[in-house]
């Protein structure tokens, strides 16, 4: 069938919105037809072609309707409002203890750009597109996901809001509460305000945490995370900035929720941690950058790296939709809707910070 989706690979600072051809789903498929699909900063790193084949169609925090199932689905009914997350095998050892962010074949399942036959979805003119980018590619009307990718979702909720759930608000509350396990009284310091930031807030505030220190360079979002549940929020261009998040507590944090890719910053957030503190940490320094081994020892401190926040999407994520639902975990505050056909304004307001998470609709919610 003919669909629409925004294709990378041909240049430019935004995938472009083209016309390919799509097959129909194989066993153990779905064929899901896209509401909403959030823009990640992998989708932006991603666009000029850093881990993932192209020309590829990107997208992966998708959300719409099941329209058709391949031979073989179980658990799912055509017309089930779903969110769509990371692919996995379900047979490795990381898949059967619940981590499938950790599955043994995540990296060419997610960002092989093709199922692992070698085969795609999507062709234009008779030549092959890369598909499958995190195991649906939704940046398209239309999506073929294997089952495993999908997740059912109550069909009261807003589908157009739940599509960032599925990896940016995953990662920053699940690395709180899944990863890191933040209890009731622990205290915790967050670099860093986008999407998965913010919702490290809002998760800590969830649980309980006695202290929750927000660090950012942009005064907006620091606001935001105050809102959201941070006792104290710094600029990250503060003086004696180390000093100031060990005051807060007289002996430093439990833990640190790292959400950027600055050196400093890393050194930064084993250097606040109290006593056997953890630091968690979601994107890898940018360059050369090695952690102080001695310091680590002698605090009995741990550096602790984060994918998809530690959680199961299909356990998890219907646990973050109620907690949205009950006015504890208010994501969509962070949300800004952009039609389909402005994903260049939406990849635009993404990079430089404008927008904290933009969501692209392919359809007008009813």
């Amino acid at each position: 069938m003919k669909i629409t989706a925004a294709l990378s690979g041909r240049g430019g600072d935004a995938p472009q919105l083209t016309e390919l051809e799509q097959e129909e789903p194989r066993a153990g498929e779905m064929r899901i037809r896209l509401v909403a699909t959030g823009i990640c900063h992998t989708d932006l790193h991603e666009h000029p072609g850093r881990h993932s084949p192209q020309p590829i169609v990107l997208g992966h925090e998708g959300a719409g309707v099941v329209e058709k199932l391949g031979e073989g689905v179980t658990g799912f009914a055509l017309g089930d409002h779903v969110i769509l997350s990371g692919n996995s095998c379900g047979k490795c050892p990381s898949c059967l203890d619940n981590r499938p962010t950790y599955c043994d074949l995540a990296m060419p399942l997610c960002f092989g750009g093709k199922r692992l036959d070698g085969s795609t979805a999507l062709c234009s003119d008779g030549a092959a597109i890369h598909s499958h980018f995190f195991g649906q590619s939704s940046f398209a009307t239309h999506s073929i996901v294997p089952q495993r990718t999908a997740v059912k979702m109550d069909k009261d909720l807003p589908l157009e809001k739940l599509g960032p759930l599925g990896c940016g608000i995953i990662t920053g509350a699940g690395g709180v509460i899944e990863a890191l396990k933040v209890g009731y009284g622990d205290t915790i310091a967050i670099f860093g305000t986008g999407g998965v930031g913010l919702s490290a807030v809002m998760a800590a505030r969830l649980v309980g945490a006695r202290r929750i220190v927000a660090v950012d360079l942009d005064p907006v979002r620091l606001e935001l995370a105050r809102e959201f549940g941070a006792t104290d929020c710094l600029p990250g261009d503060e003086d004696d900035l180390a000093a100031k998040i060990r005051g807060i507590t007289g002996r430093g944090v439990d833990f640190t929720f790292n959400t950027t890719n600055v050196p400093s910053v890393h050194t930064l957030a084993l250097d606040v941690l109290a006593m056997n503190g953890t630091a968690g940490f979601v994107a890898a320094p940018r360059g050369e950058w090695a952690p102080q081994m001695f310091g680590m020892l002698a605090g009995g401190k741990q550096l602790r790296g984060i994918l998809g926040g530690d959680a199961h999407p299909g356990i998890f994520l219907p646990k973050l939709a109620d907690y949205w639902r009950q006015g504890r975990f208010p994501f969509d505050r962070m949300i800004s809707f952009y039609p389909f056909a402005d994903i260049s304004r939406a990849f635009a307001d993404a990079h430089s910070g404008k927008a904290i998470k933009p969501v692209l609709l392919m359809e007008t919610p009813e």
